[in-house]
């Protein structure tokens, strides 16, 4: 059998990495905490997370994976939405984290059972990584503002 590409095993390793780090981030935080908007302006918890998510079906929809919720029901947290209007909307943080995984768990068997990518996705695959880079670290830091110790070490 031919071994997998380098680009599939990179993004493996990006998914896998980028959801240990969420997980150790949001770990222990409640809802209360995860609906609190530093400075009454910046995007809380809830919102990152299941912005996240929101972003991570499109990720699932490129690699011909469906997506695990209905995007248009969740669409409080699509990108550009103003998340502090839209907050009655959110769920619960238990809801998004149960969501988060599921998420993890049909993203990495679809990496699994994957060959190759094709080529015309790499761009958009690539920024998904970045995305999902990017976002984790925001978690950190809100970590650090609700008063928790860092979770990364």
């Amino acid at each position: 059998m031919e071994a997998k590409s380098n680009e599939i095993e990179l993004v493996k390793n990006q998914v896998s990495s980028t959801a240990i780090v969420v997980f150790l981030n949001i770990e222990g935080i409640t809802n209360e905490e995860s609906m609190i908007f530093p400075n009454d302006e910046a995007n809380c918890m809830n919102w990152i997370l299941g912005h996240m998510i929101y972003i991570r079906n499109a990720f699932l929809n490129i690699l011909g994976e469906e997506s695990i919720w209905n995007n248009e029901q969740f669409s409080c947290y699509n990108r550009g939405e103003i998340a502090w209007n839209r907050k009655a909307e959110f769920v619960s943080f238990e809801e998004l984290k149960s969501y988060f995984k599921q998420s993890q768990e049909k993203l990495q068997a679809k990496l699994n059972s994957m060959e190759s990518f094709n080529p015309d996705n790499i761009k958009d695959i690539s920024t998904l990584c970045l995305h999902e880079i990017y976002h984790s670290g925001q978690l950190g830091y809100l970590r650090r503002i609700l008063g928790r110790p860092g979770a990364i070490r």
